[in-house]
């Protein structure tokens, strides 16, 4: 790599890592990892550090398998989504070949539940909440907003009850589309673009309809399991979510969509892939848009999003760029593109603002999340309600 590049400072590498400054010069006098050394001290090739890491994932079983999963403290039995053999399911069907149905069909058909539009009431109180906010307010800020405007029009959202809970999460998946800016219309994918930009084409609202199918459910994330403990502690609905929402707002989840578009934004802009990948491994957290814990490739939702993008007003240039981002990660990192990848090329395909992939991951999410609040009302109260143990003096 040309000596130019961006590098990673030891502690930064050693951060990366997970180890102590100590155990990365262990490393580098093993051989297990090169350094150049100057003036200013030791720097190292973030792809390589990537490497090294994905590497040593792959090894230690005693330790979380990916920055994103977690030890297992604990198994929750789950009915809605599961990954086979690199699929990913829905109810005992794969995802992917709901794509091609309208978004709020599959709800409906995943929560055995009838469509039921948000109050005008409701929607103008959330709107309200969300024009409110200072004009540079971000995505996730937006949506939680809105989900306090939501909660505040609804006096019977206290009863924890499954149907409680599906009339809440119809109220919000018909509703954030417009409190957000978009227009009212039958086809949720359609409003909701249409908060970003006016008379969407066919294959544009296509391709958001099944980015919002494939992000329903994945596994228990840690935002699943966020609204799960709200539930169990009997949280209305909103609130359950909003418990969601403050999980997922977080580098390790949604946030990590918003990076891979600026990495992908990067590379759209004419900067070499090698150049773009070490500045974003620069702020941390791993290489933006690639790698999966649950899959020993590539993602199974971002290869299915991936070929609807080509036909999209700027697919053709998206695609190169994802393209020339895999080959660098997959030949230096062995690593293969995630979700949040498909999500950054839709957004530039479709010419999106950037940072409407956090937008259209928790519309998608915001189902599974309600069909798992309402799976935990069935359950005993304080169920998830851990003991600690101290370990103090």
């Amino acid at each position: 790599m040309p000596p130019s590049l961006p590098r990673l400072t030891a502690a930064q590498a050693a951060s990366r890592l997970g180890v102590k400054p100590a155990t990365l010069y262990a490393y580098v006098s093993r051989g297990l990892l090169a350094r150049d050394r100057d003036a200013r001290g030791s720097t190292f090739d973030a792809l390589e550090v990537e490497a090294f890491a994905a590497a040593r994932r792959r090894t230690a079983a005693h330790t979380p398998a990916h920055p994103t999963t977690g030890l297992p403290l604990g198994v929750i039995r789950t009915d809605v989504a599961d990954i086979e053999d690199g699929e990913l399911l829905y109810r005992g069907r794969r995802a992917r070949d709901l794509i091609g149905r309208p978004f709020a069909k599959v709800v409906a058909w995943l929560w055995d539940a009838e469509r039921v539009d948000a109050p005008d009431t409701a929607i103008g109180s959330a709107r309200a909440m969300v024009q409110a906010l200072p004009l540079h307010t971000g995505p996730m800020d937006r949506l939680r907003a809105a989900l306090t405007g939501f909660a505040a029009d609804d006096p019977l959202r206290r009863e924890a009850s499954p149907e409680t809970a599906y009339r809440i999460g119809w109220t919000l998946l018909t509703g954030l589309p417009v409190a957000l800016g978009g227009h009212p219309h039958p086809d949720l994918a359609r409003s909701l673009v249409t908060a970003w930009i006016p008379g969407p084409s066919a294959p544009v609202v296509a391709a958001v309809n099944a980015a919002l199918v494939l992000l329903i459910d994945h596994d228990l994330a840690v935002s699943t399991f966020a609204a799960r403990v709200a539930a169990s502690a009997r949280a209305d609905g909103y609130a359950a979510v909003s418990a969601a929402l403050g999980a997922a707002d977080s580098p390790l989840h949604v946030s990590a969509a918003t990076r891979t578009a600026r990495l992908l934004a990067r590379v759209r802009r004419g900067l070499e892939p090698e150049r773009a990948l070490a500045e974003a491994l620069q702020e941390g957290n791993g290489i933006p848009g690639f790698g999966h814990p649950l899959y020993d490739s590539v993602d199974d939702r971002a290869d299915a999003l991936f070929p609807l993008l080509a036909t999209l007003p700027d697919g053709e240039g998206t695609m190169d760029a994802v393209r020339r981002l895999q080959e660098v990660v997959a030949d230096r990192a062995r690593l293969a593109p995630n979700v949040d990848l498909a999500l950054a090329a839709l957004a530039s395909a479709a010419r999106l603002p950037e940072d409407t992939a956090a937008t259209i991951f928790v519309v998608g999410r915001t189902a599974g999340w309600i069909a798992h609040i309402a799976a935990e009302y069935a359950e005993p109260a304080m169920r998830l309600r851990p003991r600690g143990e101290y370990v103090g003096t």
